[in-house]
């Protein structure tokens, strides 16, 4: 087997997702942040672009070299998955609600991080010897 999965490339991934947890676990009257436009916007796309990063960290390798478009699809239905769920265990949350717009934040931050990685992978291809 070419590149094994590897144990340890999930512990980013699960901080990550525990991370979202915990704050999506706040109720609401509790959750302070700045009183600045779109700040909580902010904060779902950067959270989900984390995600976005750690989930492509975690595949092999191989996967990520020799697959990268379905290495990307997976990471982005990860990220909504996990999205979708995070929503809806903030509509039990006191003072939360679920939000499309969250939703939507979640969502832009993860295709960001697969289109920059991917842009990343695509460039570095070609400076390899014999790709012109």
């Amino acid at each position: 087997m070419k590149d094994s999965w590897q144990w340890y490339r999930f512990v980013p991934v699960t901080l990550v997702m525990g991370t979202i947890f915990f704050l999506s676990h706040q109720d609401g009257s509790r959750l302070e942040l700045p009183q600045i436009p779109y700040i909580d916007k902010a904060a779902h796309f950067l959270m989900y672009s984390l995600l976005s990063g750690s989930v492509l960290y975690s595949f092999p390798v191989y996967l990520r070299q020799h697959h990268p478009e379905r290495t990307g699809i997976v990471t982005i239905l990860f990220c909504i998955g996990y999205g979708i769920s995070d929503e809806l265990h903030q509509s039990y949350i006191p003072d939360r609600v679920a939000s499309m717009s969250d939703l939507i934040a979640d969502l832009s931050g993860a295709v960001f991080t697969v289109i920059l990685w991917f842009l990343l992978c695509r460039r570095r291809l070609q400076h390899l010897p014999g790709n012109k």
